[in-house]
């Protein structure tokens, strides 16, 4: 593990309803078994129902997304009770304060806290194509483009689920390293943690990052903000089987010296049985992590993709 984050130092933002609020509209929750049972005793949460926040009472009617031209208000589906501005204004209060938040899951569907697909409707209640983001939900993603977001919904996906982890555990790293104070040497140091994690993400970017890095040109400030923005955009990237396979092959190469025929054929093999999908990616990562303990390399044991989070989460098991 190349960091150790505590669970009291790592806050999440979160729907309440998510962490078995009773906050709904009809007094009921959508706890997730994730966020709850598995994530939660990693992470501390900082729950938010902006519905209740505005003041709507428990229970309360519904509410929907009403698009009439291109304008999309937040009401009662009959039009009454509008609450757009207040949502809007709740969520740049919010987003004003969030920067202690490494990321925030969200409540799918939800048209104040849904993420994407949110249900639109014409002023006539006719359902139109399901594009509407939460009002509540879009002023914390537009002010804050760099945390890692996701909802309960595609949580349920187990590539979504470990991508969004791993992201949460790299802006937490780079918020630590800004608090204690940026430097050039810092910022390399922590590119060359996250080589081969970016690498398995997105090739391209992996490219664009070191030369952006091997600039002399550009002030510290200007480098570290093209930097993280670069980095949190390849990570949202979902890595592949190949690309995967391709990032163990070039670990393996560390090893080449110390390994006898028969354990590299072993690596080679186990690797190959990952690209074919007969294997979980855990299986090459624990041989790995075995030969790191035989043959330390300092490079490789500080690289974030080993040990992106903590290994109880097994979040690299289901693919």
């Amino acid at each position: 593990m190349i960091h150790v984050v505590e669970k009291k130092d790592l806050l999440i933002g979160i729907s309440a309803c998510l962490i078995g609020e009773k906050v709904r509209f009809d007094a009921s929750n959508k706890p997730s078994n994730f966020c709850i049972h598995e994530l939660g005793k990693h992470v501390t949460y900082k729950s938010y129902c902006p519905e209740v926040a505005i003041g709507l009472p428990i229970p309360r009617p519904t509410i929907r997304q009403i698009k009439k031209g291109d304008v999309i208000s937040v009401s009662r589906p009959d039009g009454s009770g509008d609450v757009t501005e207040a949502l809007k204004a709740y969520g740049q209060k919010i987003a004003k304060i969030s920067e202690e938040l490494s990321g925030y899951v969200f409540c799918a569907k939800s048209p104040s806290c849904g993420m994407e697909r949110v249900k639109v409707y014409s002023p006539e209640g006719n359902a139109l194509p399901s594009t509407g983001i939460g009002t509540f939900t879009k002023e914390i993603m537009e002010a804050n483009p760099l945390l890692p977001c996701e909802e309960n919904g595609r949580l349920n996906d187990a590539l979504i689920r470990e991508n969004f982890v791993a992201r949460v555990y790299a802006y937490k790293h780079w918020q630590n390293l800004k608090a204690s104070g940026l430097t050039k040497h810092k910022l390399t140091t922590f590119h060359s943690q996250y080589k081969y994690t970016v690498m398995s993400h997105d090739l391209v970017a992996y490219k664009k990052l070191g030369q952006l890095l091997a600039r002399a040109d550009l002030p510290l400030a200007e480098m570290s903000a093209q930097y993280i923005l670069g980095l949190m955009t390849a990570l949202k990237v979902i890595a592949t089987r190949k690309k995967h396979a391709n990032t163990l092959a070039h670990i393996q190469g560390y090893f080449s010296k110390h390994l006898q025929a028969n354990e590299r054929q072993e690596l080679c093999e186990q690797i190959n049985a990952y690209r074919e999908g007969l294997v979980p990616l855990v299986a090459p990562l624990t041989l790995i992590k075995h030969y790191l303990l035989q043959y330390p390399k300092d490079y490789l044991t500080k690289q974030s993709y080993l040990s992106p989070y903590p290994d109880e989460l097994k979040l690299r098991y289901a693919y």
